[in-house]
């Protein structure tokens, strides 16, 4: 149906808890790729299902030589390892300079990322924990392959003032300009904040105010809980019910959300998708 870019634009506002959190109680089956030219974070925090580590090799950086020959959606699932808790997950590069082996890439996993969800044997929605967009990062080329790019802030003015900037600096690139209150374009620009659950709602009220006077292109879709408890037990850190923390039951609020108001047209897309694929197949 769709792939989910998450990212933020300086700082650590916290994207691959915020992307663990969405992908956990994602309502349909979904693929967490660690998209981070940076290097990823889960295979030093988290468990394989069969109680050992993550595999480094196994993810990002076996993908690499695959889509240097094309690469079929249905094939990363040869690249994927589950979590203990049977998230899917694509592991991320281990160091920055690994990078060098996606360059050239990116559009095509962005491409086998978007299309994941028509797969006739596998399907499933991706969300891709992009990281720090600042700068020339090549992960930005996923997201003219996005449904939905999602900038993750916390709530401290310098941290609005930049995702308001980066966000209309993203409508730009991907949009063409800014964007007035009634033109959403594609892929949608959203901003998730993480904050105390008592402001939650006025913050998300004022700085969606913000984003749409500055014609930003850009609109709050959710926040998520500032819960760092339930961060630690989603990492598997601390016990505890997890699904009775904040964190997930703010997660499970932001994907219902999400679901509502632009699961329909994700779906009709991918079906105009298919009957132009069918339709180009029979004409040949």
């Amino acid at each position: 149906m769709a792939l989910i870019a998450l990212a933020a634009d300086k700082g650590s506002p916290g994207v691959t808890t915020a992307a663990v959190a969405l992908a956990a109680v994602w309502p349909r089956r979904v693929l967490l790729a660690e998209a981070d030219p940076a290097g990823g974070d889960l295979v030093y925090r988290s468990a394989a299902a069969h109680g050992g580590p993550l595999n480094p090799n196994t993810g990002m950086l076996s993908i690499a030589a695959t889509a240097r020959r094309g690469l079929v959606p249905d094939q990363l699932w040869d690249h994927v390892q589950p979590l203990s808790g049977g998230l899917e997950v694509l592991v991320g590069l281990g160091i920055a300079e690994q990078a060098a082996g996606l360059t050239g890439l990116w559009p095509t996993l962005g491409h086998a990322f978007a299309s994941l969800a028509d797969s006739p044997h596998a399907p499933a929605d991706v969300i891709a924990d992009c990281g720090r967009i600042s700068g020339d990062t090549p992960a930005v080329e996923l997201f003219p392959h996005a449904s939905l790019v999602l900038l993750i802030s916390r709530t401290e003015p310098e941290a609005l003032a930049r995702v308001r900037d980066r966000a209309a600096a993203l409508a730009g690139k991907l949009l063409g300009g800014p964007r007035g209150a009634a033109t959403l374009g594609n892929p949608v620009i959203g901003v998730v904040l993480v904050a105390d659950t008592g402001d939650a709602a006025k913050l998300a009220s004022q700085v969606n105010d913000m984003l749409v006077h500055a014609q930003t292109g850009a609109r709050v879709v959710g926040t998520l809980a500032d819960d760092p408890a339930g961060a630690e037990q989603l990492a598997g850190r601390r016990r505890g019910r997890l699904d009775k923390s904040l964190l997930i039951r703010s997660a499970r609020k932001v994907t219902a959300d999400v679901y509502q108001q632009y699961g329909a047209a994700w779906a009709a897309t991918s079906a105009q998708d298919r009957q132009a694929h069918q339709g180009h197949g029979a004409g040949r």
